[in-house]
């Protein structure tokens, strides 16, 4: 296939671009920042470009069959996150005009607020509320997506993230904020690797096509 992968410079993006390459496809890294990335493949291509621009990113889309957003921009205690949303729009907004249908992106456990009441005291009154303000901004752009009827999205929904490379380890799945049988308590994380392999599995199959998937590994 031919992927583009967002945030290709993150420490998750890194993962997606090196998994993505062993598995045959063909790769466009959009960065900020070319020099960041130092894999050198001959199915790699990086380019630069703003993902808060539809006109800066539709060039790229052209002629790729799924965007792979592993995207994350970090907490903020003094005003509202707003990139998970201003950023999205963007990308729908290429995808339309370069005709692009197909895009996987993930946000994070808990993005509804009254799925953690649940968890356990340490994540439910000190993590969570830390945290909120990307949750929220995470929530918003879910809720964009399930508003967009003609693109084939899904949202996958890691919890903790670890940065370790992938493993073998079987997936555990749950259409919702969480996976109960995960350990509602999140006492542990998943490998941003983990992450990388699941969402790269979901391009050979339409099981999580217009639907959140929270996930996690045995």
């Amino acid at each position: 296939m031919k992927i583009v992968v967002l945030g290709a410079t993150g420490q998750t993006g890194q993962y997606m671009v090196n998994q993505a390459l062993q598995q045959g496809h063909t790769v466009t890294a959009i960065v900020r920042n070319p020099g960041k990335i130092t894999v050198r493949h001959d199915d790699l291509k990086v380019v630069e470009a703003d993902v808060f621009s539809a006109d800066s990113l539709k060039a790229h889309f052209k002629g790729q069959d799924v965007i792979m957003s592993c995207l994350g921009f970090p907490t903020s205690f003094f005003s509202p996150v707003t990139g998970y949303t201003l950023s999205m729009k963007a990308v729908i907004g290429a995808m339309r005009e370069a005709q692009v249908s197909r895009i996987v992106t993930m946000t994070a456990w808990y993005t509804e607020p009254s799925s953690g009441v649940n968890s356990s005291f340490l994540i439910r009154f000190f993590l969570l509320p830390l945290i909120r303000s990307v949750l929220n901004n995470m929530l918003e752009m879910e809720r964009f997506l399930q508003e967009t009827e003609d693109v084939n999205w899904t949202v996958v929904r890691p919890p903790g993230l670890r940065n370790q490379p992938a493993s073998a380890q079987e997936f555990l799945t749950h259409e919702g904020y969480y996976v109960p049988e995960g350990g509602e308590n999140m006492t542990t994380a998943v490998g941003r690797g983990d992450v990388a392999r699941f969402m790269l599995a979901l391009l050979g199959s339409n099981a999580w096509v217009k639907k959140g998937v929270a996930m996690t590994t045995k």
